[in-house]
């Protein structure tokens, strides 16, 4: 098993610990793609995409969450996620 493998299936694991959360509000999250800039990109699924709640679930849930598993993560990017309309 590579490297990558590894860290992808680490990252799947610290996400299946959120997803109950997620699923209790009807929404989900997906793993997209790990960037060799460490970024770790996601999208966001049912309710979760329009929850006025969801930049902070990422920033304080999800970031928070791959970072113990990835202390070099630079950023978690919602693919389908406009800061601008769920941060006022």
């Amino acid at each position: 098993m590579s490297a990558n493998t590894q860290l992808l299936d680490r990252i799947e694991t610290a996400l299946d610990t959120l997803r109950p959360y997620l699923e209790a509000d009807g929404g989900n999250i997906e793993l997209v793609e790990v960037t060799e800039e460490k970024v770790i990109k996601v999208r966001l699924l049912g309710n979760c995409v329009t929850c006025p709640m969801s930049f902070m679930t990422m920033k304080a849930g999800v970031e928070e969450t791959l970072r113990k598993i990835m202390p070099d993560l630079l950023r978690v990017e919602a693919i389908n996620l406009d800061e601008s309309a769920v941060s006022k």
